[in-house]
């Protein structure tokens, strides 16, 4: 089935792109999240005709997440977890206490933004990438301290 995408998915295009899909995905998912629709004659048209008005939000979007990208990287996260005598963390910093913090900064991310492959379990300075949108990320710096008993 041809699409035409609503939003930009990761692995599969960007907005206003036209993709064949399989039935299912199209009907099963897509479609009823308002990711895409099915791309009819009529559908294409009409996306043509708003393309200028669409690029002109999506530049006004990209400054405003390159300008919090900046506010990201300005920014450094401090984490204390209890450390046994050997050296080993008890815990970990997960995607949520990286969400958490960034939240009392005032910077709104989704946990699904937050690249990190497995949680931090060790201590020392950490640089996390936050995706904002596939061309746009930031690095936050993260520092786990160890925390005496």
């Amino acid at each position: 089935m041809k699409v035409i995408l609503k939003k930009d998915i990761e692995k599969l295009g960007r907005m206003g792109e036209v993709k064949q899909v399989r039935d299912g995905y199209a009907r099963n998912f897509l479609v009823p999240r308002g990711l895409a629709e099915e791309a009819t004659e009529k559908v294409v048209k009409s996306w043509k005709a708003g393309e200028a008005k669409r690029a002109k939000r999506v530049a006004q979007e990209n400054e405003a997440l390159k300008a919090l990208a900046t506010r990201i990287s300005a920014v450094t996260l401090s984490f204390s977890r209890p450390v046994s005598e050997d050296g080993a963390m008890y815990g970990s910093v997960a995607k949520s206490d990286i969400v958490k913090s960034l939240k009392g900064a005032d910077i709104e991310v989704h946990k699904d933004q937050v690249r990190l492959p497995a949680s931090i379990k060790a201590v020392g300075e950490t640089e996390v990438e936050i995706a904002l949108k596939p061309d746009i990320t930031a690095k936050v710096k993260i520092t786990v301290t160890a925390q005496n008993k």
